[in-house]
């Protein structure tokens, strides 16, 4: 997982993005990128690191330009090094910068196409340089000295009917303008958004992985980008829109709304906020159902991602709601770190009890979901070490029993603590007392709700199936030994 974002304006736009990725930065911490154009020349910066380790006041002033775009990087393909950082570049044709969200399916095929057919080198294991050739070809293939919109939009059709996956694209082309589009089924997020700046004679333009971007730097939503869709603003600052896809149908990545989003996004028309409040709802709804005797005593959250969930479930239910635990807002994410020792140590580091709220009572842990296992069962353990009575656990999202491919880092099934188990069995590996997951049908209703045209989602994660068509068994298997062998 990956944030994007790009920005066209009448002023300097390096200082926005950098406070957009800021915003962003929750999407991805191994890396960030930004690079801006002025009088025909690219200005990069990109490293390893948080976005404010990365870029110094020397890079900012470097990065000159009224165009840009910006990158965070949560490593799912190739390796976790500054190779890997993007945004991407080609000089040919034009000159053009790139940075990618998301994950391409058939990117070894297009590797081999790329190489043998359309005669491009690609330096780095990263499938966005896939997609950023990919695209270059299509363009290439006009063979025009001065590209015009629908010129642009046939190389995005181009790369359309070649790349499979989950993407959200944002690149630069020197001297013609902003591009954004985003794959046909709309799995990865993608925004737009539109700023007036009192005196600055002109409208600026972003696109973005996420509205709460938008938001902090002042920009009005218009609208998310529909699938298969492209979004073009010329060197003159005029928008072009248009569909790029042969077929296209809104299938977003469930997991979104879940886990990644920022809570203060709007996503797919859909309040992020709102759609984890429905999650805590109908929980509440099925404990009552299940266990209408229960003996909980105090209802907490595993910060942060679980709180508005928790919040609602508790009021629902009638218990008492506490923060339980305090959390170190200086260690990363622990879901989108790259090992597994890391992430062990990184719970230990990032949360403590609170044991006046734990001694002596039955507690409901709620949290957003369960992947690997690994936190809810230091976490069960943190609890009981505090003196608590019963240890319950609740998750907001179904059992995660498949891998992702479409760019969430979950690619092997060995991995995931309920894959090939029972909910009884999860429960006794984390060692909770007793254990209950969202249903599926609950999950999907708690988003659809708020926006009616959502009637299919990416589940893939949850029911195994997926929803470009391409992903069989040997692929999943191909990935697993892959992974092991890195």
């Amino acid at each position: 997982m990956c944030g994007i974002v790009a920005m066209v304006s009448n002023v300097g736009v390096s200082h926005d993005i950098y406070s957009a990725l800021l915003v962003l930065q929750h999407r991805g911490q191994d890396a960030a990128g930004i690079a801006t154009c002025q009088n025909g020349k690219f200005h990069l910066r990109k490293s390893r690191g948080l976005v404010r380790d990365v870029f110094h006041k020397r890079h900012m002033e470097q990065l000159s330009g009224n165009i840009g775009i910006g990158h965070v990087r949560y490593p799912t393909a190739g390796s976790s090094s500054v190779t890997e950082s993007q945004p991407f570049y080609v000089n040919s044709p034009y000159g053009i910068a790139l940075a990618h969200n998301g994950n391409l399916t058939n990117a070894e095929q297009l590797k081999h196409e790329l190489f043998e057919t359309d005669l491009r080198h690609i330096n780095t294991g990263s499938d966005s340089e896939v997609v950023l050739n990919v695209f270059a070809n299509e363009l290439q293939k006009i063979g025009k000295l001065r590209p015009e919109p629908e010129d642009i939009f046939a190389a995005v059709k181009g790369v359309h009917r070649r790349c499979r996956g989950g993407y959200a694209v944002v690149a630069m082309i020197n001297g013609y303008g902003l591009l954004g589009f985003r794959d046909p089924h709309g799995i990865r997020p993608v925004v737009f958004g539109e700023r007036m700046l009192p005196g600055s004679g002109g409208v600026d333009y972003m696109i973005t992985s996420e509205s709460a971007a938008l938001d902090v730097l002042g920009f009005s939503l218009i609208r998310d980008i529909a699938p298969g869709e492209a979004v073009f603003v010329d060197a003159g600052g005029r928008m072009h829109t248009q569909s790029c896809a042969d077929i296209a149908c809104l299938v977003p990545c469930i997991f979104e709304y879940v886990y990644f989003a920022r809570p203060d996004s709007i996503i797919n028309g859909v309040s992020v906020y709102r759609s984890r409040l429905r999650m805590g709802e109908k929980l509440a709804r099925k404990i009552l159902r299940e266990r209408p005797d229960h003996d909980i005593d105090v209802v907490i959250p595993i910060p942060d991602t679980s709180r508005t969930s928790a919040l609602q479930l508790a009021s629902r239910m009638g218990v008492d709601y506490h923060e339980g635990f305090m959390k170190n807002r200086f260690v990363g994410r622990t879901f989108i770190m790259s090992g597994q020792m890391q992430r062990e140590t990184a719970v230990k580091q990032k949360l403590n009890p609170i044991s006046v709220e734990l001694k002596g009572k039955n507690v409901l842990l709620v949290d957003d979901s369960i992947v690997r296992g690994t936190t809810s069962r230091q976490i069960i353990q943190m609890a009981r070490r505090a003196g608590a009575k019963k240890v319950y656990f609740a998750s907001a999202a179904p059992p995660v029993r498949s891998p992702n491919v479409y760019g969430i880092d979950m690619p092997s099934s060995s991995e995931l603590i309920a894959s090939s188990r029972s909910e009884k069995e999860v429960e006794q590996l984390i060692g909770a007392d007793w254990l209950i997951y969202q249903s599926l049908e609950d999950l999907k209703a708690s988003i659809a709700e708020e926006n009616p045209e959502l009637t299919k989602f990416d589940c893939s994660i949850f029911n195994g199936q997926y929803v470009t068509g391409d992903i069989d068994q040997p692929y999943l298997s191909k990935l697993e030994t892959a992974r092991k062998n890195s």
